[in-house]
């Protein structure tokens, strides 16, 4: 299994950005796909995922929003109104179970991160 992480980048405060990730090896529909980030001395924590439906950190509701494309593989999160402290390595991962990305277990497969730096 594959995850290809692009779309990070540096951008000023309120600006936007669209992150995708390309999976490969996996049966992409039944999988749980979801994003993470990880700031600067800091915890990876959980963004977004989705299956049939879409869950959110309390941190990015409103401002992000993820999405999927079972034809091309791949999971977007478009990012929006976007402040320093959104500042990280932004991860995809998938699993199978929707607990282990959306809970307190830790997806199967990740991909490598895309860098979003926000500017004030």
């Amino acid at each position: 299994v594959q995850l290809q992480a692009s779309g990070g980048g540096l951008v000023q405060a309120g600006g936007s950005l669209r992150l995708s990730c390309a999976a490969s090896g996996l049966t992409f529909e039944y999988y749980t796909m979801g994003w993470f980030r990880q700031a600067p001395g800091k915890e990876r924590e959980f963004v977004a995922a989705i299956r049939d439906n879409a869950y959110y950190a309390d941190s990015v509701k409103g401002r992000f929003t993820i999405s999927r494309d079972n034809a091309k593989n791949t999971v977007y999160l478009q990012v929006n109104s976007l402040k320093p402290e959104d500042t990280a390595i932004y991860y995809c991962a998938a699993d199978v179970s929707l607990s282990k990305v959306t809970g307190t277990g830790r997806p199967t497969y990740w991909g490598q991160g895309t860098l979003v730096t926000v500017s004030s």
